[in-house]
């Protein structure tokens, strides 16, 4: 069995990222909770896709645990598909902590997304045109109200 932990560091002392898609780095972990890998993530800087790129590169190490703090829906889909079991670490542990918190049940087991999608947010029509701001209606200096 390997478990992987999303971590702020390359080793155990580490604190655990609570992002999935922009984790800094990827701790494998055996059953017994060694430290068998920890893999940079690739994704961290991507401008759109860091959730399913992180999800696909997890993927292809065969982890059938994760521990994260949030996970996204579009890495949901892609980490669900593979039968990778997501638990749900709060604040504060260490990578070595989180994942004895796992060992004794300690965690929740993540049934659906936990952050919103982000396509589509953010960009299109209405963004900078508030009342006020747009041609000859405004109250600014030349203003005769």
């Amino acid at each position: 069995m390997k478990v992987c932990v999303t971590s702020t560091g390359t080793n155990l002392d580490s604190l655990t990222d609570l992002r999935f898609g922009r984790a800094q780095y990827f701790l494998i972990l055996d059953e017994k909770g060694n430290l068998k890998k920890a893999l940079a993530n690739p994704a961290i800087a991507a401008i759109r896709g860091a959730g399913v790129a992180a999800a696909q590169r997890i993927c292809s190490e065969k982890v059938d645990v994760l521990i994260t703090g949030n996970i996204g829906p579009n890495a949901w889909g892609v980490l669900t598909t593979t039968k990778i079991k997501i638990f749900l670490v709060k604040p504060g542990p260490t990578a070595k902590e989180a994942f004895l918190m796992w060992k004794e049940d300690k965690l929740t087991q993540v049934e659906k997304p936990t952050l919103p999608g982000c396509l589509g947010r953010g960009f299109g029509r209405g963004l900078g045109r508030r009342p006020g701001l747009g041609r000859g209606r405004g109250r600014g200096p030349g203003s005769k109200r």
